[in-house]
Order: structure tokens, then sequence, then C-alpha cells
């Protein structure tokens, strides 16, 4: 008999987890920063070399798409423009408007 119910497999109901629970620990540290944002909390645990690298790890992860955009995320269009407006420049540019003789 494979698979199933078995009485008194899983885990227990009420137990804790393996691991630390950072939440309190977290909120309380948040709190003496009031005026932060998230990112900024994240940047300043990232920096500080007293806590446990894995936590600042994780911070790093986090906060890198809010300070660095992917490859593959800038705008087609606005790409286009920008090396239109650079290849228009120098001796390509075009030349100055005839003068008007008006009497």
């Amino acid at each position: 008999m494979k698979g199933g119910y078995r009485v008194g497999a899983g885990r227990p109901k009420g137990s804790r987890n393996k691991t630390r629970n950072e939440t309190s620990a977290d909120i309380q540290s948040a709190a003496a920063y009031k005026n932060m944002t998230p990112l900024e909390y994240m940047l300043k645990v990232m920096r500080d070399p007293r806590e446990d690298a894995d936590r600042r790890l994780r911070c790093a992860i986090a906060a890198a798409p809010y300070c660095h955009a992917r490859k593959g995320e800038s705008n087609g269009k606005a790409d286009k423009a920008s090396r239109a407006t650079i290849a228009g420049a120098g001796k390509f540019a075009p030349g100055r408007a005839p003068l008007k003789l008006v009497k």
C-alpha cells in the first residue's frame, strides 16, 4: 500500500518552525529607523559588516531590482530616439536654414 492517510504521520499540530523567527527583530530594528524607506533599510543591513552574511546576502538580492535595471528592460523607443539624436549630430547634422530677405 503506497500513499494515502497514515495515523500519526506528518508535522504535529502546534509545532514551531525549525528556522529562527526574524520578524520581531526586524520590526524592532525597523522601528528604530522610522524615516527610512524599506530600500534604505535593506541597503543599511547589506552594508553593515556586523550583520550575518546570509542576512546581508538576502538584503542585497532583494534590493538589487530597485537599484539596477536588467539588461533587457529598457524601452526600445527611448533607445531608438537617443541613438537617432546622436547619429544626427556632428558632420551629419542638418545645415542652417537659408536667410529670408523681406522688404
